[in-house]
């Protein structure tokens, strides 16, 4: 599979309504099938405030790059789970710093997964069989891992 996000610099900044927001999205993200996005999906995370409000009806890269992001995460997080990485970001990184540091790893991690680039400290086998136990070994491993990690974030927020 060849997939490349677009670099946060050569996302739209000249203000999008939501139809070219939503075709943009879906375009960019087409290669990963699992994922949809609609124009009531986006509007939905503005009302949900996991997105900022367009400006006149118009979104600019900020919100697209979060979009983006969202539309991808949804694949396996929960939204309450998605708006507290997008807070922790905006505690953390830049808008482009955080797009960028996305983009890197889902496109790295798909790149191997796909055999594009070798497996990091594993051993590569050309044995479908194990290559597939191997990925959803490690997929189950980050879900668990994520699902914790959410999980000791809402009872830290609780106790605030």
């Amino acid at each position: 599979m060849e997939f490349r996000l677009p670099e946060y610099n050569e996302i739209p900044d000249v203000g999008l309504f939501l139809e070219q927001v939503q075709r943009y999205v879906a375009s960019a993200l087409s290669p990963l099938t699992n994922i949809t996005i609609t124009g009531s999906m986006i509007s939905n995370y503005v009302k949900q405030s996991i997105i900022a409000k367009p400006v006149r009806k118009q979104y600019f890269r900020e919100q697209i790059a979060d979009i983006i992001f969202v539309a991808a995460a949804k694949s396996v997080l929960s939204l309450d789970s998605i708006r507290m990485v997008i807070d922790l970001q905006k505690d953390t990184y830049s808008p482009k710093d955080a797009y960028e540091c996305f983009r890197d790893e889902l496109t790295s991690e798909i790149d191997r997964l796909f055999g594009n680039t070798p497996a990091k400290g594993r051993e590569t086998r050309n044995n479908q069989y194990s290559r597939l136990i191997r990925e959803i070994s490690l997929t189950i491993a980050h879900k668990v891992y994520l699902e914790q990690v959410f999980e000791d974030m809402k009872k830290e927020r609780e106790e605030e």
